[in-house]
């Protein structure tokens, strides 16, 4: 199966736009190799829109790479990418023209399809823009799907329709490994908090092979990039890696790898954290939050693999706060107790029978991995 975890690695499009050229890539390969990120599981190295010259080449009908951005060519660049332990992502539009203006696939998906897998494509980012309205999207994505297939390589089928027109009900039909059926994200806590609330109701929609993508995290970005919109504290950086882990969805950073610090970096490749986003069970965490007064303090309790559990406690609001937690609401009965091991601190707690709450900070977050006693 291909993706049967939610993909992880980095995509161009938060910080860099369309300034980007095969050295930044290559160094950007080179630090997931030298800093960690790698061995801690993010393999695709993502190159999203504005990497081809701005029309297709006359002769061969193909796509081709900016001759000045990309002088070696994308087959030289995916090579340097897989010499590393890495593999290479690419983008493409289902409409006549991508977001940027440069040429998409519409029309020419088995040729383009053929090509990005002759490049060495192992995941491909499609997306919604200039697409003609007389076809129904639901069959370009169908195609392209198939186009991918048709190539014999494996690659993951990543579909971005920005929200629009509900690819949840029909994305894994259509060949999807993941899905994106929000907006773009922006540097800011507004942005992902309401991506997360917005999707917390769809998160059954995933499962092995194919999962809803919140978009890529802008942690470490500090209002600083191509999606700039005030940035974020610490806190809320780790809010937002937190739920992304806790809610099952693909780990794509957006932020310049090369410059995060060593706080962030530890976050990011924190295994336990990690291993809850990529249990095999695939389940999607559900809400169990008490005192609907309390505005804004949530709880998520998730089933994963070997009888453990995982809980997140959530203060969506603006002052700090104890954010509650009743066992009974997740399924707890007669006989049995939970602890709870806070899975940043390491904190483990004495075994709790009906109630555990935690102060939480304004915009902040805690995940435990829990388990029966």
């Amino acid at each position: 199966m291909i993706a049967p975890k939610p993909p992880m690695g980095f995509n161009t499009w938060n910080t860099f736009g369309k300034n980007i050229n095969e050295e930044l890539i290559r160094e950007i390969a080179d630090c997931f190799a030298q800093n960690g990120l790698r061995e801690a599981g993010y393999e695709y190295i993502v190159i999203d829109d504005c990497w081809s010259e701005m029309e297709r080449d006359p002769e061969s009908g193909s796509i081709v790479a900016d001759k000045e951005k990309f002088p070696s060519g994308m087959k030289a660049l995916g090579d340097y990418i897989h010499q590393k332990g890495l593999k290479f992502g690419m983008y493409s539009c289902s409409g006549v023209r991508t977001c940027g203006g440069y040429p998409g696939s519409f029309g020419h998906e088995y040729q383009d399809a053929k090509d990005f897998a002759s490049y060495g494509c192992d995941l491909l980012k499609y997306d919604f823009c200039f697409r003609p309205n007389v076809v129904e999207s639901k069959l370009l994505y169908r195609k392209m799907g198939m186009a991918l297939r048709a190539t014999g390589r494996d690659i993951v089928y990543s579909v971005c329709t920005g929200g629009m027109d509900h690819p949840e009900k029909w994305a894994r039909s259509a060949g999807a490994h993941m899905y994106r059926s929000t907006l773009d994200i922006s540097d800011s806590y507004e942005s992902f908090k309401g991506i997360a609330l917005g999707q917390a109701p769809n998160l059954h929609y995933s499962a092995p092979g194919c999962f809803n993508d919140l978009d890529m995290l802008t942690v470490g970005m500090y209002g600083n990039g191509n999606v700039a919109d005030g940035g974020c504290s610490k806190t809320e950086y780790a809010t937002q890696f937190m739920l992304w882990c806790l809610f099952g969805t693909p780990l794509m950073l957006g932020c310049d790898p090369r410059t995060l610090s060593p706080e962030l970096l530890s976050l990011l490749k924190n295994q336990k954290l990690i291993e809850i986003n990529q249990d095999p069970e695939c389940r999607p965490a559900f809400e169990v939050s008490a005192h609907p007064w309390i505005g804004g303090r949530k709880a998520y309790f998730r089933f994963l693999k070997n009888g453990e559990y995982a809980l997140g406690l959530v203060n969506f609001s603006d002052s700090d706060g104890e954010v509650p937690f009743y066992t009974y609401s997740a399924g707890l009965g007669e006989g049995y107790c939970m602890q709870f091991e806070n899975l940043v601190t390491g904190e483990i707690s004495t075994p709790q029978k009906d109630y555990f709450g935690a102060n939480i900070p304004a915009h902040g977050c805690a995940v435990y991995k829990v388990t029966l006693v």
